[in-house]
């Protein structure tokens, strides 16, 4: 019975550490996780800037922005962004082929949520100086 009950405690500190150090970890607050270009000229660039808020106590740390396909070019702060400090993930869509699109941007950091998808979408149309050619 006291080998139990010293088990139980073991495995209820370990619970109770585990949970106070996932609170320390860095967190993401984004002001928004979805962007909507609306519709964009055919060969016009397009780009967002998601801006993101620490909102953990560790230092937040990305170590990947990687964009789902070629047509996505991302660019992202890169040095640790501190608690209660802001920091930035820049994506810019090749708007070349006229059609509907919806991308995702996968962020991996070292937050409690490791890994979060962004989403872009819109709709690329044809310009009215691509009629005139």
């Amino acid at each position: 019975m006291k080998k139990l009950i010293i088990l139980f405690a073991v495995i209820l500190g370990f619970g109770v550490a585990a949970h106070a150090q996932d609170s320390q970890k860095a967190e993401f607050k984004f002001n928004e996780e979805k962007h909507d270009f609306g519709k964009i000229p055919k060969g016009t660039p397009a780009t967002t800037v998601f801006e993101f808020t620490n909102v953990g106590t560790e230092p937040l740390i990305l170590t990947e922005v990687r964009p789902t396909c070629g047509c996505t070019i991302a660019d992202y702060t890169k040095t640790p962004v501190q608690k209660g400090q802001k920091g930035t993930i820049k994506i810019t869509y090749n708007a070349a082929v006229a059609s509907p699109f919806s991308k995702t941007i996968v962020v991996t950091s070292n937050a409690k949520t490791p890994v979060k998808n962004l989403i872009i979408l819109g709709e690329v149309v044809e310009s009215p100086a691509s009629h005139t050619k």
